[in-house]
């Protein structure tokens, strides 16, 4: 069976991507910072949980060794966790505004995937899924056409940028892994009050699909739930 964990796995994307891996048989663990609401959200989806903070070493690290001590390893490394940060006047953010983001959506990962790497490095067909945005893309925010081209996203875009470039980069010098991120697009979340026009079901297409990979799976890819997303 394939072990999966999703950081920030007790609401929204994380959420929907736990009921949807765990339809498909995957034994899904989700990682929360909140003992109540990752408890909680466990026990509506029938699956498991672990406190997990991506912002601090100590909690990412107990995690890693309770899911390696409970279920014995890891395939699936879904990092999902993320902030929005203060969304408007650019001239108003703060030095501290982005390294709370930077901290949480980027570093985060990092984090993450260093403590659970040994893990992964153990399973037959190790693959890590990263959360990104569209926010994050210089193509996509150079578009007049898209959304993303008119919001003032400056800490959250930066954060997403780098995410790219960390999924760049870890795919190219970890090529045992599958290692992919992805768009879910505009989707109705608490990120953006429930704005968005897809449903959190499409939102996780992306995300289901590249944590379903193989062996043979792609690598070092950006897409959503239409195919490729431009860099």
């Amino acid at each position: 069976m394939t072990t999966t964990l999703i950081t920030g796995g007790n609401k929204s994307l994380g959420f929907e991507a736990a009921r949807r891996l765990t339809e498909l048989g995957h034994r899904v663990v989700i990682g929360a910072r909140d003992a109540e609401r990752g408890q909680r959200a466990a026990g509506e989806l029938g699956v498991e949980w672990v406190r997990l903070d991506v912002s601090s070493d100590e909690s990412v690290a107990s995690a890693a060794a309770e899911v390696r001590e409970r279920f014995g390893g890891l395939d699936v490394l879904v990092n999902n966790a993320g902030i929005s940060g203060p969304i408007g006047a650019v001239d108003e953010y703060t030095a501290a505004d982005l390294t709370a983001v930077l901290d949480t959506n980027a570093v985060g990962i990092v984090r993450t995937t260093h403590a659970f790497l040994p893990l992964l490095r153990e399973s037959a067909a190790p693959v890590i899924v990263n959360v990104t945005s569209g926010l994050g893309s210089f193509a996509v925010r150079a578009d007049e056409s898209r959304i993303e081209h008119s919001l003032p996203s400056l800490g959250y875009s930066a954060s997403k940028a780098a995410v790219n470039m960390l999924t760049s980069v870890y795919a190219q010098f970890l090529p045992d892994l599958r290692i992919n991120t992805v768009d879910p697009g505009y989707t109705a979340t608490d990120f953006n009050g429930h704005a968005g026009p897809q449903t959190v079901t499409e939102g996780t297409d992306a995300i289901v699909a590249m944590a379903s990979i193989g062996a043979d799976g792609p690598t070092g890819t950006f897409t959503d739930r239409h195919g490729p997303v431009a860099w």
